[in-house]
């Protein structure tokens, strides 16, 4: 399957995650709703891979190498959580993504990729709708979503040496949202105490856990296995295009006037980087 439409999977799956945790935020703090969705996300895949059985493909270098992934991307989940609790939704997406738009300038192979990135980054900010009405609490949204885009930088640079490794990429991403949950255990686990009473809202964390972290992180370490890091940062524009497509379909939220030309500049920043020798074929999974 192309990268492109694995990509538009893994937004509706987001998406979706998205639309149950609204109703955590109210009952949870959004912190340790991120810190819940990454260590059940980590049970879930472990159970699943059952890394164990790899223990021979293990060195100290990949376990190193995963366990600051996992660090990194429970801090960008927990970061980008508290940014959307005081700044106003588009003006978060737009600033988070100048992480994965350092990471195309800098690894970029010649002015298609560099080109292409700045053309993905306008439409992502048309798409995103900025605002620069951030109200009374934009210093601590501003802090954490500036925390969150440098993560997402190391994300895409890290998560590329996981999903490459003998180990495979489920199998790595699995131990390292283990370790990222772990890490941020003591500081963020004491908020998550009313799952531990309440059924219904342990479901809805699950749900969330699933569709928003096992799901699109697990196809991304398949993306991430046959793109390079400036070709993965560029479709990661694909997700706020893919937003626009489901507000229309299901919530009638036609996009109009910039919106429209965000789309447009979105795809063809996708276009600029539609080349077929990007990476090497997939790699075998691990013996």
């Amino acid at each position: 399957m192309p990268a492109p439409l694995l990509f538009v999977v893994s937004a509706l799956t987001q998406y979706v995650g998205a639309a149950v945790a609204v109703d955590l935020f109210a009952r949870i703090a959004p912190a340790s709703v991120a810190w819940l969705r990454i260590a059940v996300a980590a049970l879930v895949l472990v159970g699943w891979t059952r890394p164990w059985r790899t223990r021979g493909l293990w060195t100290w270098p990949t376990v190193r190498t995963a366990v600051l992934f996992g660090a990194v991307l429970a801090v960008m989940n927990a970061a980008f959580y508290v940014a959307i609790d005081t700044l106003p939704l588009g003006t978060a997406v737009a600033l988070e993504f100048a992480g994965p738009v350092a990471v195309a300038a800098v690894t970029g192979r010649g002015w298609r990729d560099r080109a292409a990135i700045v053309v993905a980054a306008a439409g992502v900010v048309l798409l995103a709708g900025v605002s620069l009405d951030v109200g009374d609490d934009a210093a601590r949204g501003l802090v954490a979503i500036a925390v969150a885009a440098t993560c997402w930088a190391l994300y895409i640079v890290l998560g590329r040496r996981v999903a490459t490794a003998p180990t495979g990429g489920l199998t790595g991403l699995g131990v390292a949202m283990a370790a990222g949950s772990l890490v941020l255990a003591p500081f963020l686990a004491p908020g998550a105490a009313p799952v531990l009473g309440d059924a219904g809202l342990a479901a809805l964390v699950v749900v969330v856990a699933v569709c928003s972290s096992v799901i699109p992180y697990g196809i991304e370490q398949v993306v991430l296995r046959r793109v390079t890091a400036a070709t993965f940062a560029v479709l990661l524009a694909l997700l706020p295009a893919t937003a626009a497509v489901v507000g229309a379909v299901m919530l009638q939220q036609v996009p109009h006037g910039l919106e429209v030309v965000g789309l447009v500049l979105v795809s063809g920043a996708i276009a600029l980087t539609a080349r077929t020798a990007d990476a090497p074929e997939e790699a075998p999974p691990p013996a």
